[in-house]
């Protein structure tokens, strides 16, 4: 009896197909295209080969920006997930605060990117800004567009503002499958408040935080709005994150060729490094913590 194979299912995949190749490949072509060209206007192009991708890779401006990239990555995920997963330990699991506790968690992850820059940039402001006025009215000398060191915490705080609340549902949500056996077991062992969370729930954890985690650096690593908003890569080049130094490259000084071979550099970039991420934290899991 020979088996017939029904491929009209492949139609219902077919929009998603084109709309994806519409929004993502061929963009990514066009980049690819421009990244090995070059121009002179009147839409005329030279080939210059692997040209941009040399320049880019001796550029001193990429790699300082890369360097602050990656410091701020770092010191994201250093406070957002251990600060989320404390913020998840202390909610209330059940009832009417459980639910308030959730509503209020979700709140600034509704708020579009660029009204967190603003609210930031005028909250912060020593003028009229609430915590720039009430910081210099202590006798600290806080003004984010003069101080690199002012800028950063900016930055870096208005992030934690903005994020720490997916990082503590994902968390949350690790923590609400866990069955009140596991504990029950533990309060009969007498068990730590420690070891409780060491070999119950961070194990339970361990895959939403995983999930966290690439979302947090992935995005951490792309972000450009809100910085920009705030700082726009100031003072001076403090805060000029890859991104915003990719829009200059391709927007301000209109240098399509190396924009778009720095641009796929960048992609690769945070390709590998979530490849890395991933991995190590899926061999954990598989450890069992």
């Amino acid at each position: 009896m020979t088996k017939t194979f029904n491929n009209k299912a492949w139609l219902l995949v077919l929009p998603v197909l084109l709309l994806v190749a519409f929004s993502a490949v061929i963009p990514l072509m066009t980049v690819v295209n421009y990244s090995v060209q070059d121009t002179f206007g009147n839409n005329q192009f030279f080939w210059a080969g692997l040209e941009w991708f040399e320049e880019m890779l001796h550029s001193e401006r990429m790699w300082n920006a890369l360097g602050r990239q990656l410091m701020f990555s770092g010191i994201i995920l250093a406070i957002e997930v251990p600060l989320g997963i404390f913020v998840a330990l202390n909610m209330p699991k059940s009832g009417f605060w459980a639910s308030f506790c959730l509503v209020l968690m979700s709140l600034p992850l509704l708020i579009p990117w660029n009204v967190v820059g603003t609210i930031w940039q005028v909250f912060g402001r020593v003028d009229i800004g609430l915590l720039g006025r009430t910081l210099e009215s202590l006798g600290i000398d806080y003004n984010y567009t003069q101080s690199p060191v002012a800028a950063w915490i900016t930055i870096v705080v208005m992030d934690v503002w903005h994020w720490t609340s997916l990082v503590a549902l994902l968390a949350y949500a690790g923590l609400k499958s866990i069955p009140d056996a596991y504990y029950q077991a533990a309060k009969i062992d007498q068990a730590s408040r420690w070891k409780v969370f060491r070999y119950i729930e961070l194990p339970k954890m361990a895959g939403v935080l995983m999930i966290a985690i690439l979302l947090r650096f992935m995005d951490s690593f792309m972000i450009y709005t809100e910085p920009f908003v705030v700082t726009g890569g100031g003072p001076g080049n403090a805060t000029t994150l890859l991104s915003i130094d990719l829009v200059k490259m391709a927007l301000g000084q209109f240098d399509l060729g190396p924009a778009a071979a720095f641009s796929i550099m960048y992609f690769l970039v945070i390709l590998l490094i979530s490849w890395v991420f991933y991995t190590v934290m899926t061999n954990l899991d598989k450890k069992g913590m």
